[in-house]
């Protein structure tokens, strides 16, 4: 159930991206205008009303707020669907940024409370797969709707699947009995104080490095997921029709095998070296750099995408290594604030900035005569690449160093 609210959550947050082309049309905004909804003021709201509502569900209902959040972002996206114009779109985009912010810090919190050490990569793989089958799904629905219909239909209909799913979900899944420790963990029933959980997430170096780690990754896949549909329809030649059909598939092998993959590859490796957190996403996102920038070179759209889905499938290797990494760390009455400020960190540089950074690029070649701004601008993700590399490295000499004092 948890995956299934994590699958709407994130479907509701693709589909500005997966219809960019029919909303740009529609209400006339350039990719900038796109780059600032899906990006800075998303984030805005997703990333720091996270902080309050993750504290407020350590000390009361993680269920309950997972609820509510449900259905908030899921009204606000019915919202989305209703806008007229541009600031009616960004004040939608906005509220499904408030909901959205309760959604995946409770869920953490959940799992690991459910799962004893040893067990959560699979877990939390799992868990993840609700990304790549909410883009997927947001791809296949969203783009034959808006095909068959109007791209307004696509947020209406989806919205309200999430409120049912915002009424069943309290009634399916029960909040824990105890307060947050399984086998293997210190048992504390103490309401952990928000400042000073605030004080040892970044006075931890582990916590921090993981963070800004996944926040230079997540700079690279928001910046290139916010715009992979526009720039495969508008440079590479896809239709609507095409997109819900191999895009889709591309979503689900590539990004799903990754986040499948690198579960099983933390439960076994990691019982040997905690150093595995940190070099399985140095190393697949080196091996993925290469074959992104083929994608982006790639001459014909079922080359690119071919190219894509191997890109997807290593880019992914960071979340479920940094979510595990940081909730171990954490106390257990401490969880769903750690993992809201993980989220804060690798959100707000990666979902805030990243589609902020491309659409303003693009626009930037565009008014200096590019011919294909967009391809451009997606080149400039590059060197994201080499700084969370080098990120990941420094987390796994901190964590070797830890290591040699046990």
């Amino acid at each position: 159930m948890l995956t299934f609210v994590y699958v709407l959550n994130f479907l509701d947050r693709q589909l500005l991206g997966i219809l960019a082309k029919p909303i740009q049309d529609s209400l006339h905004i350039t990719d900038g205008q796109l780059g600032l909804i899906g990006g800075l003021y998303f984030a805005l709201f997703y990333c720091f009303i996270a902080i309050p509502v993750s504290w407020l569900a350590d000390r009361t209902s993680k269920v309950g707020i997972l609820t509510l959040a449900c259905a908030i972002w899921s009204a606000a996206t019915i919202a989305c669907g209703m806008a007229r114009t541009y600031p009616q779109l960004v004040a939608g985009r906005m509220l499904v940024g408030f909901g959205e912010a309760g959604g995946v810090p409770p869920s953490y919190a959940l799992i690991t409370d459910t799962f004893a050490p040893g067990k959560r990569g699979v877990a939390f793989g799992i868990y993840n797969l609700g990304p790549p089958i909410g883009a997927a799904l947001g791809i296949a629905l969203g783009a034959s709707i808006a095909a068959a219909y109007d791209w307004r239909d696509a947020f209406i209909t989806i919205g309200i699947v999430g409120i049912v799913a915002a009424i069943a979900l309290p009634f399916i899944i029960r909040e824990p009995a105890r307060d947050g420790a399984t086998d293997g963990d210190a048992v504390t029933r103490d309401r952990a104080p928000f400042w000073g959980t605030v004080k040892a997430f970044f006075a931890n170096p582990v916590m921090t490095l993981a963070a800004f780690g996944s926040g230079a990754t997540q700079f690279v896949t928001y910046g290139l997921g916010n715009f992979a549909v526009l720039f495969l329809i508008r440079e590479k030649g896809m239709t609507l029709p095409e997109i819900a059909i191999w895009y889709a598939v591309a979503i689900v092998v590539g990004m799903g095998g990754g986040m499948i993959a690198s579960g099983r590859i933390i439960d076994r490796f990691t019982r040997g070296s905690r150093r595995v957190f940190a070099i399985a996403p140095a190393v697949s996102l080196a091996v993925s750099m290469p074959f992104y920038l083929a994608f982006v070179w790639a001459p014909t759209w079922p080359l690119a995408l071919a190219l894509l889905t191997i890109v997807m499938f290593f880019n992914y290797f960071y979340l479920s290594c940094s979510v595990t990494l940081v909730q171990e760390e954490a106390a257990p009455n401490q969880r769903v604030l750690a993992g809201a400020l993980l989220l804060l960190v690798m959100n707000f540089i990666g979902l805030g900035l990243g589609p902020t950074w491309v659409g303003a690029a693009s626009d930037w070649f565009a008014a200096h005569g590019a011919t294909n701004p967009l391809q451009l601008s997606l080149y400039t993700l590059t060197p994201f690449y080499a700084v969370a590399i080098g990120l990941f490295l420094w987390l796994a000499r901190t964590l070797s160093r830890q290591e040699s004092r046990i």
